[in-house]
């Protein structure tokens, strides 16, 4: 199993910075992929920006050029999400994924979530 802890949301205007950090532990060696989506009230869970174990990343179309998700070198169990120029359309809760393969099996772990509200 693997455990995943969040920090770094909260309250920012709109045009603000924040980052997020999602700290993994347990099986961690079964990790092929981690990333972070959020979920708006009323609106389905959705990718906000991926990064596999190569250390390929990839954005929703609408963080493109304002959000970076990157890796702690030194952990690579550690991953964070810069979040630049933020818009009021960006206030979500944000939950951490671990993406998993262990004997052929696929399993998505996720965080508890983290609260994002920008205001305008």
């Amino acid at each position: 199993q693997v455990q995943l802890v969040e920090s770094g949301g909260g309250l920012v205007q709109a045009g603000g910075s924040l980052r997020l950090s999602c700290a993994a532990s347990g099986s961690i060696f079964s990790i092929t992929a981690m990333g972070w989506y959020r979920q708006a009230p009323g609106k389905q869970r959705e990718l906000v920006a991926v990064i596999t174990g190569g250390g390929s990343t990839n954005y929703a179309d609408s963080v493109k050029g304002r959000f970076t998700i990157s890796r702690d070198n030194a952990k690579n169990t550690v991953v964070y999400l810069q979040m630049n120029s933020l818009k009021p359309d960006d206030t979500a809760v944000y939950h951490c994924n671990a993406h998993t393969t262990s004997a052929w099996v696929e399993y998505d772990y996720w965080g508890q979530g983290t609260q994002v509200t920008v205001s305008s």
